[in-house]
């Protein structure tokens, strides 16, 4: 009969952290096969921080080798126990066979420690990673030089005995090192990207024109060979949006294009995000979007719907690569909402903004607390311009279309069959404010009343 095998873990100890989280009594099988499991976590922390303290060349074990240990196995380390040298621990004996170690504490002279410089706040060593260049193309990051970074690179010495690695860096002429990394395209490429280019900007109104239009966002769409085009289609897209703002033509196929780009499966955008969001914001939030003065503003609030959706879509799609994408978007959005000096046309666009990028859940608790006082920039605009004005239309419109989506339920008609209180048709003017109240309340829509007044009750408004 084989002997069992004895354990190193003292099973106390297990017994002890059971009772303190309310299991009174564990049968002996458990504990041993817990007592087994902690010691082979113990040894993995020990054998990990040990290789740290090999690679280190050291032969003392410290504190922060256990550290990086429990870090490097997923568990989240312990506080309280950095230290730049060894520490000693000292045994004290609580009876027969249970020892108690604890740390000794140092003596410190306390005039020199009063008197002595404050250290340094040490900082963690962390990693993180960044494109210094996609193909061949450095993005426009905060980790990358900036232009003028790159162009003090021209005070660089130069000499028989200069690094002409580093002259040809800072753009120099004459210069018999070139840099490796150089972006070449290809002859197909690059009439591909002109054919591109010429058919999406042809504003010509024959069926041809409009048919290769849409054949040429269908191939940017579909076609898997257009990585290495990505960057100089972004930028094509920027330049467009920056010197065309008097052009809604333009405005707007230069969103089909963005659009075309981000729908097709092949393509790596990630890396192009940064650089492709602010046209996209100028044509949702932009003070003046086409021809002044304006002869169709339908065309206009077209134009802020489409940005609206594709903003939309890029936070949605691009919300694990870029963890900080959706909340800036959304500041954004709602600082230009909550700003009165905006004109009608950018508090709509803002509001289609905040809809599309945060959803039912940024409609709650961001959007309808700032209703009521938006009403003073909507009684201001009616005052001057009318009720039946398109700007103030519009913009009433896309405040209700926003608020309904929390209801996600069928707008019935005033006919008392849908649990409508008198009660509710107040309380929701007296919160959203008498211009949109009055128009929620109207629909006489009970589920959407009752969510709005539970984010009311949430948020605390009174």
């Amino acid at each position: 009969m084989g002997t069992e095998q004895k354990l190193a873990w003292n099973p106390d100890n297990i017994r002890d952290v059971a009772e303190s989280v309310g299991i009174s009594v564990l049968n002996e099988d458990a504990v041993r096969a817990l007592c087994q499991e902690v010691e082979y976590r113990f040894g993995q922390v020990i054998i990990e921080a040990t290789r740290f303290m090999h690679q280190a060349k050291r032969t003392v074990l410290s504190t922060q080798d256990i550290s990086q240990a429990l870090r490097v196995l997923d568990v989240e380390p312990l506080y309280g126990y950095e230290s730049t040298r060894p520490l000693r621990f000292g045994e004290a004996s609580l009876g027969p066979g249970q020892p108690l170690y604890y740390i000794e504490d140092e003596e410190v002279d306390f005039e020199k420690l009063i008197n002595a410089p404050l250290p340094k706040v040490p900082r963690d060593m962390s990693f993180t990673a960044h494109w210094l260049a996609v193909e061949g193309v450095q993005p426009s990051i905060p980790q990358n030089p900036t232009t003028g970074e790159a162009r003090a690179g021209e005070l660089v010495p130069k000499g028989p005995g200069a690094n002409p690695s580093l002259a040809a860096l800072a753009g120099n002429d004459n210069v018999a090192f070139k840099p490796l990394v150089k972006h070449v395209l290809s002859k197909e490429l690059i009439l591909f990207f002109d054919k591109i280019r010429a058919a999406i900007l042809d504003d010509d109104p024959d069926p041809e024109v409009v048919s290769l239009r849409a054949s040429a966002f269908a191939s940017v769409r579909a076609d898997p060979g257009l990585h290495q085009l990505v960057p100089y289609f972004v930028q094509f897209i920027s330049e467009k949006v920056t010197h065309s703002l008097n052009n809604t033509f333009v405005l707007r196929q230069m969103m089909e294009l963005a659009t075309a780009m981000i729908n097709n499966p092949s393509l790596f955008i990630n890396p192009y995000v940064t650089a492709l969001v602010p046209p996209v914001l100028t044509c949702l939030v932009g003070r003046n979007l086409g021809p002044e003065p304006a002869n169709n503003l339908q065309e206009q609030y077209q134009l802020r719907d489409h940005a609206a959706s594709l903003i939309g879509q890029i936070s949605k799609k691009y919300a694990e690569s870029s963890m900080q994408l959706r909340p800036r978007l959304t500041r954004t959005c709602l600082k230009y909402f909550l700003d009165p000096s905006r004109t009608l046309g950018e508090h709509y666009g803002a509001i289609n903004g905040l809809s599309t990028i945060g959803g039912p859940e940024v409609i709650r608790s961001i959007l309808l607390p700032n209703v009521k006082p938006f009403e003073y920039v909507l009684t201001k605009a009616i005052n001057e311009h009318g009720e039946a004005d398109e700007n103030v239309r519009m913009v009433i419109a896309a405040l209700v279309k926003a608020i309904t989506a929390i209801g996600d339920s069928d707008i019935y008609l005033a006919n008392g069959m849908n649990g409508i209180q008198d009660s509710e048709g107040t309380e929701i003017e007296e919160y959203l404010g008498p211009v949109v109240g009055k128009r929620i309340a109207l629909l006489n829509d009970h589920r959407l009343n009752k969510a709005i007044l539970e984010s009311k009750e949430k948020n605390g408004t009174k």
